[in-house]
């Protein structure tokens, strides 16, 4: 009987996984070829989700690509906006005042915990464990209501400036912000104790979409994924901007940069993250929050409404745009998936001439096909992508 089977004709089977399959999330096409269960290939497409980022900011002034870079990583598009405005302010040669340096800060680490905490309740979710993704749902919520508290909006919140920032933090915004983050970490830890000593969890990630440092020093990895493996790079500590330099915080690694690996560093930057939001309360100081430069800041409405020369100068801003002097800057910071960067080319004129973005998760997505999923199983798709934390509108911008 064995010799008739081993005699059968076999070949490979195609499979289409996605776009349509829920943990692809609509805005990826990943056809694996299977010997078995096993993938001996696969072939990742990206391109559902196709938002022209870069050509939009190109036929726009330069302050109304802000709200386009909401929709990139639209987890956490605060910190869109604060690399695209620093990556601007670095064209204007212009400090921005104490205060706003803070404040971006703040909101920066407050978004990596709802980026982080998003993506850990979507790979618990699609392993079916549904409980602890309602818990960390919950424990987003109370970050994007700190959000919208100051910014206005919860996900398109458009509150960078060239310059600082659109408004300050509201009275009292301090004490609800270490309310909010008791609440959070109680519904963090509890997701802890359920998944991270899980039998089956583990089972599910532990050695599987595994990638060397060196692997991932090549692909030009960054971010969890890449610290993970070992590598404790983070733009915060090796390329200190805002104010991060006066931060004490650790950078977590992992050791066998698999799936598990991860989940848990993901897990202790969100703990991270909060030493440094409650550092950033305890010094923040005083001032404005947002430089009163007429070449790029709107004036404000009392002087527009009762100066010729703050109508003059609202009126050229608005129909022509900031002039930002000619050159090209590469401006970076740390993302929630890695290493956000912007490279910008300016020919002096009121829109940019070039921008250019340096998507983090899409450099992961490069490394899916010959390292991540060879030799995986079907069933290790979904916790190895889920791991990677694509956002469509970063990935495909």
């Amino acid at each position: 009987m064995s010799d008739v089977a081993h005699d059968l004709p076999t070949r490979h089977m195609e499979v289409n996984l996605g776009p349509s399959h829920p943990a692809m999330h609509g805005t990826i096409r990943i056809k694996v070829e299977l010997d078995g269960e096993v993938i001996v290939k696969s072939t990742t497409e990206v391109g559902f989700l196709h938002r022209a980022f870069e050509k939009e900011c190109e036929s726009v002034h330069w302050a109304q690509c802000m709200p386009y870079t909401d929709r990139l990583n639209y987890v956490s598009p605060l910190i869109n906006n604060f690399g695209f405005a620093a990556a601007v302010e670095k064209l204007l040669s212009v400090e921005i005042p104490e205060r706003a340096k803070y404040i971006r800060v703040l909101m920066a680490e407050i978004s990596r915990i709802a980026d982080h905490v998003t993506c850990l309740a979507a790979v618990a979710m699609e392993l079916g464990g549904f409980t602890p993704f309602l818990y960390l749902m919950e424990a987003r919520e109370f970050l994007y209501d700190l959000i919208e508290e100051v910014c206005g909006a919860r996900v398109t919140v458009n509150y960078a400036r060239f310059g600082g920032v659109a408004f300050d933090l509201p009275d009292g915004f301090a004490a609800r912000v270490r309310a909010a983050l008791v609440k959070v970490f109680k519904l963090l830890d509890d997701t802890d104790k359920l998944l991270t000593r899980n039998r089956i969890f583990i089972d599910r990630t532990l050695g599987v979409g595994k990638i060397t440092a060196e692997q991932a020093v090549a692909y030009g990895i960054t971010g969890p994924f890449l610290r993970a493996t070992g590598v404790d790079y983070d733009v915060r500590k090796a390329h200190p901007y805002d104010v991060y330099e006066r931060m004490e915080f650790d950078i977590p690694v992992g050791d066998n940069g698999d799936s598990y690996d991860r989940w848990l560093v993901r897990l202790e930057e969100a703990r991270q993250s909060r030493k440094i939001i409650h550092q950033a309360l305890a010094q923040i100081p005083p001032g404005p929050v947002l430089l009163e430069d007429p070449r790029f800041v709107l004036p404000p409405k009392e002087k527009v409404h009762t100066t010729i020369e703050g109508l003059m100068n609202h009126f050229k801003l608005v129909i022509d745009g900031a002039r930002v002097p000619p050159g090209e800057v590469y401006s970076f910071s740390e993302a929630g998936n890695g290493e956000l960067g912007f490279y910008l080319v300016s020919d002096g004129g009121g829109k940019p001439y070039k921008c250019r973005v340096r998507s983090p998760c899409f450099v992961i997505m490069g490394a899916m096909d010959d390292v991540l999923l060879k030799g995986a199983t079907i069933a290790d798709v979904v916790p190895i992508f889920g791991s990677v934390n694509m956002i469509g509108g970063e990935c495909d911008r």
